[in-house]
């Protein structure tokens, strides 16, 4: 193999790619800074059981031996790092963390996704109140706002929802199981078929449209009086709702979804779950939600925790690429390199041209189309 070629699903960036993108971060952490987030950050290989929750997902992480035998694996997330570092440290809750950094999972071959994506986030940890959501929420629209993402749009659904509907109802686990994979799959067919026995149950009327209820927040809502009356599905409904009508009355032209019959994105949620995206994204821009479980993988401490995810390639992708301003070169003298220097620091977009002759830096400046100080003319 030649030692030019890049692993499958990696990348190189540089230029105004890679400019683009260190000024996203920057902007996405600046902003988590100034709200009294504190920044963690956690190394690129952990050991393989950090991520036993994410052991069912469909895509599998890079795998490595250290010297004791023991795997190790390239992060394919950035949440359980943080519960690890909660359990190893004791640190006291409440705490807010943000962080960026790549993640690495290995996709379908020709999936044309990358096994290398970068991200940056949030975790709010100890905080039980619908607050830290909404924080969250709130945060993410602003900065998406500052990032001038146009259509932006928050779907909100919630990890408990199926489980809690499937628990009612007078089936066994292996039905729930198939009544789950044909729901989320949206194999009407099937669904139709395996939801016939519970013709004279007082939910068949809410199986009937349950693989409907997403889209439209209001229209979904209106679909719901078929939803027979449960404690628990009500709490969460009610608590989707007051999202909804908070998060538009700080952002009134934000559009808000609800999907009441999508999988859990991650085995670790137990709560509300959110999404967001903008008509011409092709990926999520962020992504995230309540995992109450977030310690309990890693010791007997139960802490709730909400946290999201930006997704920053997908935030660059839709950035106005501009092109760099003219590049200026500074040609000159070994005993000129102070004069140089302060000259550099005041020229937007300048760089010392280190070649011995100016014959050279001429030839350079051409090259890469930039304008060309050359201080020994001054000099002579």
């Amino acid at each position: 193999m030649s030692n030019k070629q890049l692993p499958t699903g990696t990348r190189d960036e540089f230029g105004t790619i890679a400019m683009v993108k260190e000024q996203v971060t920057q902007t996405i952490q600046t902003n988590l800074k100034n709200r009294g987030f504190q920044k963690i950050i956690t190394p690129l290989l952990e050991y393989r059981d950090v991520f036993k929750p994410l052991a069912k997902q469909t895509y599998q992480p890079y795998q490595l031996i250290d010297e004791h035998g023991d795997t190790l694996v390239l992060r394919p997330d950035m949440t359980l790092p943080v519960a690890r570092v909660m359990s190893a440290t004791g640190i006291d809750t409440p705490v807010k963390w943000y962080y960026s950094g790549d993640i690495f999972r290995v996709k379908r071959r020709l999936s044309g996704s990358y096994n290398q994506v970068t991200q940056a986030g949030l975790e709010i940890i100890g905080y039980a109140s619908l607050k830290a959501e909404w924080e969250c929420l709130i945060t993410a629209s602003e900065i998406c706002q500052q990032l001038a993402i146009p259509d932006l749009t928050i779907e909100l659904s919630d990890a408990q929802f199926v489980a809690k509907v499937l628990n009612v109802l007078p089936i066994n686990d292996l039905m729930q199981q198939n009544l789950k994979t044909a729901l989320f799959a949206k194999d009407l067919t099937h669904y139709a078929k395996l939801i016939q026995p519970l013709k004279n149950d007082r939910f068949y009327p809410f199986l009937e449209a349950w693989p409907w209820l997403f889209g439209d927040f209001e229209a979904v809502l209106q679909q719901l009086t078929t939803l027979p009356q449960q404690p628990a599905l009500q709490n969460i409904i009610g608590d989707l709702k007051k999202t909804k009508n908070f998060l538009q009355q700080h952002f009134p032209t934000l559009t808000v979804t609800l999907d009441l019959s999508v999988e859990s994105p991650q085995e670790y949620y137990t709560g509300m779950v959110f999404k967001a995206y903008s008509q011409a994204a092709n990926d999520y821009l962020f992504s995230g939600g309540r995992y109450d479980q977030l310690l309990s993988n890693f010791q007997q401490t139960i802490q709730p925790a909400v946290g999201l995810a930006f997704d920053i390639d997908a935030i660059v992708a839709q950035q106005a690429l501009q092109q760099p301003p003219v590049k200026t070169l500074i040609y000159f003298e070994p005993e000129q390199w102070a004069d140089a220097q302060a000259l550099q620091a005041n020229i937007p977009n300048s760089s010392l041209c280190l070649t011995d002759s100016s014959k050279a830096a001429q030839r350079i400046a051409e090259q890469q189309a930039a304008k060309l100080i050359d201080l020994t003319e001054r000099q002579a």
